[in-house]
């Protein structure tokens, strides 16, 4: 059906009472943006909550504000499509420390000036704090199911972990239990090129309206590598040079893969605030489910009466299977129903993104049930 006929609606939540944060601060004036597509039925028992990626934002099936881009996973979200909005009432919230809307960094305190790097470190929990603030406030007390891939996932568990009576079914994409090594090496190689970009000015260069483009475009660069495959990236661009028959022996962009990597950094500073990338990256870090319940991964399951839907992508290796497989083997543990597959696509960890039509069956057959 036409993007035209999803029912939309846009709007700001602002929490009563202060949010407590696992650093053990609490934060007042907390604003939650979120979109909602469909209508919630009476007993309020069709609700599906979606979780965002990184650089993702509550415009799940809507065009994006800034770049006028169709929403991120309009594929996958609307009338008769896997998520459907003619059967769900689709909740998408911006998270706690991002930039389009919700409060974070770049977000007034109580002095009326940004945040900026006084703003309280954050973590994956405490996200979904403002997730389950957004459900009290709309009445919801279960939800139909929780969705999310790459951080979204780890929100998903999140929710299943520490809330584990407020949904019905976990759906969980290319995702993780925990931020390996290499993963935060590869988060402290951007944050160290914002932080080394001199126009960051200690993260308070929003009175200056121009903040570190240079620095957060290579860190952009840096990981969207991470969310490619091999195959992929010899697929698309090979070692073949960008409009150009012959190499110039300087340090333009030769290469079509080097003009691709430049051209998504600089998009990237036009909708992305730095200091959330930061703060944002830094709770993925700082994300171990396990440690969060004693060192065990299946106590954190130990409450939970949800059924579970894993899903892994043969290309991935930024949450490559085998991340998927320890989550299903601590389910397992735990007594708790989950389904476990793993996806073959050229993608690498976008995978979750474009298009693969087996996921699209597997997202519509769990959520169907």
């Amino acid at each position: 059906m036409a993007t035209a006929a999803i029912l939309t609606s846009s709007h700001v939540l602002e929490l009563a009472h202060p949010l407590p944060l696992d650093g053990g601060q609490s934060l007042a004036g907390v604003r939650i943006s979120y979109e909602t597509y469909g209508e919630l039925n009476a007993d309020k028992s069709n609700a599906i909550l979606i979780c965002h990626a990184l650089t993702g934002d509550q415009h799940v099936a809507s065009p994006h504000p800034i770049t006028g881009k169709p929403g991120w996973w309009l594929r996958m979200v609307g009338p008769g499509k896997p998520i459907d909005t003619d059967r769900f009432f689709v909740i998408c919230a911006n998270v706690l420390g991002s930039c389009m809307g919700s409060t974070g960094p770049a977000s007034a305190a109580a002095d009326g000036q940004p945040y900026a790097m006084r703003f309280p470190v954050i973590t994956i929990r405490d996200m979904v704090r403002g997730h389950v603030a957004l459900l009290d406030a709309l009445g919801i007390v279960t939800l139909h199911a929780v969705v999310g891939g790459s951080m979204g996932g780890m929100q998903a568990l999140s929710l299943a972990a520490n809330w584990p009576q407020r949904s019905r079914a976990v759906l969980v994409i290319a995702s993780t239990a925990r931020h390996s090594a290499q993963n935060i090496a590869f988060h402290e190689v951007g944050r160290q090129a914002i932080m080394a970009d001199p126009k960051w000015q200690g993260g308070d260069y929003y009175r200056t309206g121009k903040g570190p483009e240079a620095g957060l475009a290579v860190a952009r660069m840096a990981a969207h590598i991470t969310y490619l495959s091999e195959e992929g990236m010899h697929e698309k661009f090979g070692r073949r040079l960008q409009n150009r028959t012959a190499k110039t022996f300087g340090f333009d962009a030769d290469f079509q893969i080097e003009s691709y990597l430049r051209h998504q950094g600089l998009s990237f500073t036009d909708r992305f605030d730095a200091n959330s990338y930061l703060y944002i990256t830094r709770a993925m870090d700082y994300f171990d489910l396990a440690e969060e319940h004693g060192g065990r991964l299946a106590a954190a399951f130990a409450g939970s009466s949800a059924r579970f839907c894993l899903v892994s992508f043969d290309t991935d290796w930024l949450y490559p299977t085998a991340e998927s497989r320890t989550i299903a083997h601590a389910l397992n543990a735990a007594g708790a129903p989950v389904s476990f597959v793993e996806l073959s696509a050229p993608f690498g960890h976008d995978s979750f993104l474009l298009d693969v039509p087996a996921l699209d069956r597997v997202i519509g057959g769990f959520l169907g049930q």
